[in-house]
């Protein structure tokens, strides 16, 4: 089912974890999650092919990885999508280059996710929302502040950010399309635990907002 039609849960890595760890985490959550996202800034290029292909070796479908800021990997390994930040390759430019891929931007503002609207971009990842251990220091936007971006903005929008599984339901409350999540699942003492108890707040979620899983 596309990313448009139902609430979702992404998963995007660390930088803090070897490849190994990375794909065997990857291998035991990927069940419960529908999007992993390769965040792997001081990687090469043949590392990222790399760990493309152990994960697929491992059964993790193409369909559900995004590889952030390389788009020209991200295609050449036919992988679901890319994930842009401010820093990377304009929206619009990689949408024309690449137009297989699902293109998401990373925004943080009104602004942001109105420019990243403008160029094309298929979801918003927004946030942080709470405060977090990833950046640590930086307020959180807030539920008012999505709320705002879900109602002004028409794109799936992934709130990001601080999100444990008690605060599921306030966020999917708000219209947003899904949560993701980094070291609330692969730093965790148990990922797949984790994983579980994610999938299963935003399951119950749906289910009373009377939508289909």
């Amino acid at each position: 089912m596309e990313i448009e039609n139902r609430r979702r849960l992404h998963v995007i890595s660390t930088g803090q974890q070897s490849r190994e760890v990375l794909v065997e985490i990857s291998k035991t959550i990927h069940p419960y999650i529908d999007m992993l996202h390769i965040r792997e800034r001081s990687w090469t290029a043949g590392e990222l092919i790399e760990t493309v292909d152990e994960l697929t070796a491992a059964g993790i479908p193409l369909r559900k990885l995004c590889i952030h800021d390389r788009a020209d990997i991200a295609w050449m390994k036919h992988v679901r999508g890319v994930q842009l930040s401010q820093h990377s390759a304009p929206v619009a430019l990689v949408k024309e280059r690449f137009p297989s891929l699902k293109v998401g931007s990373s925004v943080h503002s009104m602004q942001e996710a109105h420019w990243a609207c403008d160029e094309g971009a298929d979801f918003l990842l927004y946030g942080n929302i709470y405060e977090t251990t990833s950046k640590p220091g930086k307020q959180g936007t807030g539920i008012i502040n999505l709320e705002d971006i879900v109602l002004n903005i028409p794109l799936p929008i992934i709130a990001i950010g601080g999100i444990t599984p008690g605060r599921v339901e306030g966020i999917l409350r708000t219209g947003a399309k899904g949560i993701a999540v980094l070291s609330g699942i692969f730093l965790s003492e148990d990922p797949l635990e984790a994983a579980r108890a994610y999938y299963m707040a935003i399951h119950k979620e749906v289910k009373q907002l009377g939508e289909s899983i």
